[in-house]
């Protein structure tokens, strides 16, 4: 019996299929660190984070991974702190979108944004961006994840935008210890802000990673950049 070309043409694409979908699997998997177990996913959101966070590059704290409690994040209490005050009198500034004003507010990570009233109206040693949302009302032993895309390994200095004093402040690497994190000037308020070098880590791998960032109470966060110093061959 002769099989009818139309059938061995459809087979044949469908075992194509399969197959470039087998390799890009393995492809991924190859270049993925990411712990086995781990359930979190990359925050993506069109209108804030289109795909995973980068490095080298800005990895904004707010855009910690999709997962909830004790997957994605801890935090001490189940409400978001920073959106519940921003329904308050006040503190929805005018012009500013309630994507931003009420950021994950249904999630427990405390989250605000910079505010003209707060955090404009002194000088500060280092400007925030206007509407930066940040990380707040921190306390001992909280800590969110981020699924981040290394396209250089290497070597790296951590710079970041922050509010207050330290907070003794880790950064993990795939569930494992990579480095200590110091904000090494108390600004001495939580709205008074500056810049700082706070600690280096070295980035081995490329491909998706998990940092997760450990922290406690004594700090406003923004963000953390990762800035090459040295590529690793």
């Amino acid at each position: 019996m002769k099989v009818p070309y139309l059938f061995i043409y459809n087979i044949s694409c469908y075992c194509c299929i399969l197959l470039w979908v087998a390799v890009m699997t393995v492809s991924i998997n190859a270049y993925s660190q990411i712990p086995p177990n781990y359930e979190g996913k990359p925050f993506i959101d069109p209108s804030f984070s289109p795909q995973s966070q980068v490095i080298p590059g800005r990895v904004e704290l707010a855009f910690y991974d999709l997962g909830g409690e004790g997957v994605a994040y801890h935090d001490t209490t189940q409400e978001n702190e920073g959106s519940a005050l921003n329904r308050t009198e006040g503190h929805w500034r005018p012009g500013v979108s309630a994507d931003i004003a009420f950021f994950r507010e249904n999630e427990g990570v405390d989250i605000t944004y910079t505010k003209d009233w707060a955090d404009f109206n002194h000088p500060n040693q280092v400007d925030p961006k206007v509407n930066q949302l940040y990380i707040g009302w921190q306390e001992d032993g909280e800590w969110t994840n981020y699924t981040v895309d290394v396209k250089v390994p290497g070597k790296y200095k951590i710079i970041t935008v922050y509010g207050n004093r330290d907070n003794s402040s880790e950064l993990w690497l795939n569930n494992e210890f990579a480095t200590q994190l110091h904000l090494p000037i108390d600004t001495g308020n939580w709205h008074n802000w500056t810049q700082a070098t706070i600690g280096e880590v070295v980035l081995p791998h490329p491909g998706l990673n998990l940092l997760t960032l450990k922290y406690n109470n004594g700090a406003n966060l923004a963000y953390l950049d990762f800035v090459l110093i040295e590529e690793l061959k």
